[in-house]
């Protein structure tokens, strides 16, 4: 959002690592963010996190004391939300703790855009202790939230429209791609996917046929790599050629129901659960959380850059 009325002040809630990366995204594109944790070292445990997100920007780097420069801290809610235009909220994922947080909020913040980045609450039930219950809306990013440009915005029914266009547009401002469900569910869109994504692989590794570093390299090899560029729909519509997804169906359509009966719906028990840790460090190696989320921003960076820079599919030329 630009202009006189564009919101310039955000309140951050938590400084967890989701909290951790809106705050400096939010940072690096202006606001004054006011943050507020219930850690006693919050200011300095924030000041030591910057550097990994602010070398990862989308942009490109970013100094930390320039993102530093922009963030107050305060020891309440209330009082981080006061004068705020927009709240970005990521306490505990606890339906009494953000109720109560939002009740704060609200009485603070009356004008401000009321965002949660709760990954499996419903915004009818986040604002259900508010007199209007509809301010509540959901913002939820994808990890890392400065790099993923997606964000799934949920509505409540009674939500104003002229709110969630607000939203939308307070992300894309950001450069994320917002997304607004046409119904709340349960775990909303790209979680589910994820989820059911995790439950094959985990029973595949469960019944011995891949390892958790052998799983990985092919989904990072194939899936990956392709979705990136190319969603499931579109994929299956490129995978029917000429005829495109008619033509897929047509073959195939009817067996789709029978693939599906074949996938895994693994217990997760102890057993499973000494499988996975005992493959992941033989996979992994040493855990070096700093090292590895560098890398992994790095290369999200690059993937991004690289699809954007390719232009859209009306760019192509071809040869004649």
């Amino acid at each position: 959002m630009t202009g006189p009325d564009a919101p310039h002040t955000v309140a951050v809630l938590g400084t967890g690592t989701i909290a951790l990366g809106w705050t400096a995204l939010f940072a690096a594109a202006g606001f004054d963010v006011r943050v507020s944790s219930t850690r006693a070292d919050a200011e300095d445990h924030v000041h030591r996190s910057l550097p990994l997100y602010a070398r990862s920007m989308p942009g490109g780097p970013v100094p930390p004391d320039k993102l530093r420069a922009r963030l107050s801290f305060h020891g309440t809610v209330a009082e981080a939300a006061a004068g705020a235009q927009v709240v970005q909220e990521n306490v505990l994922e606890n339906l009494a703790l953000k109720q109560e947080v939002f009740r704060s909020v609200d009485e603070a913040a009356p004008g401000a855009l009321l965002l949660s980045s709760t990954s499996t609450l419903l915004p009818a039930d986040l604002g259900a202790r508010l007199d209007t219950p509809g301010r509540v809306m959901v913002g939820h990013p994808f990890n890392p939230p400065h790099i993923v440009p997606l964000v799934e915005v949920v509505a409540a029914e009674d939500a104003d429209p002229a709110q969630v266009r607000a939203a939308l547009d307070l992300y894309r401002g950001l450069g994320k791609t917002p997304v607004l469900l046409r119904r709340a569910v349960p775990g909303f869109v790209a979680n589910r996917l994820q989820s059911a994504l995790l439950r094959e692989s985990i029973h595949l590794v469960r019944e011995g046929v891949v390892t958790v570093g052998e799983l990985d390299d092919i989904v990072t090899a194939s899936i990956g790599s392709r979705w990136a560029t190319t969603g499931p729909f579109r994929a299956f519509h490129l995978g029917g050629g000429a005829g495109g997804l008619r033509h897929l169906m047509a073959h195939l359509g009817d067996g789709l129901e029978r693939s599906w009966a074949g996938l895994g719906n693994p217990p997760v028990d102890d057993a499973l659960k000494e499988k996975l840790l005992t493959q992941a460090d033989e996979a992994f190696g040493t855990y070096d959380y700093t090292r590895l989320a560098a890398w992994r921003d790095q290369a999200q960076n690059a993937v991004i850059a690289a699809v954007r820079d390719t232009g859209s599919v009306e760019d192509v030329r071809l040869e004649s």
